[in-house]
């Protein structure tokens, strides 16, 4: 077991949806944007998505902009990425990562994989055509 520990990946068709599912540990704060990064062999780690604390702000990665949807649960110390209308350049190991730093969330950096001091172990997508 993780601080972050991600769930839902498999296999899907092009055009199709998967939900994926990260369970928080309760040693982490809550009060901390979390968000989801990508990778694939021979790509550096992707931006996903990212959400604020209380669900008000949220920013996308361009790839993604339009077909994925994030959201959390507080009370439930959960993460969401909801992935419709899937392609096959969707196929990546997904992380489930925490923001290192608290507050009013910007986008400034958010794709920086460096800024997250926390990370899952990931969950496997892979989308056929």
């Amino acid at each position: 077991q993780g601080d972050l520990v991600e769930s839902g990946g498999g296999l899907a068709q092009a055009g199709g949806s998967l939900r994926l599912s990260c369970r928080t540990s309760r040693r982490l704060d809550m009060t901390y944007p979390l968000g989801w990064f990508r990778q694939t062999p021979g790509k550096e780690r992707e931006f996903v998505a990212i959400i604020s604390t209380s669900s008000v702000n949220a920013y996308y990665g361009d790839s993604v902009k339009g077909r994925f949807t994030i959201s959390r649960d507080n009370a439930e110390s959960q993460l969401f990425l909801q992935m419709n209308s899937l392609k096959v350049e969707d196929s990546a190991l997904y992380y489930c990562v925490k923001f290192k730093t608290p507050g009013v969330l910007k986008p400034t950096f958010v794709a920086d994989p460096d800024q997250y001091d926390t990370w899952g172990r990931g969950t496997q997508v892979t989308v056929s055509a």
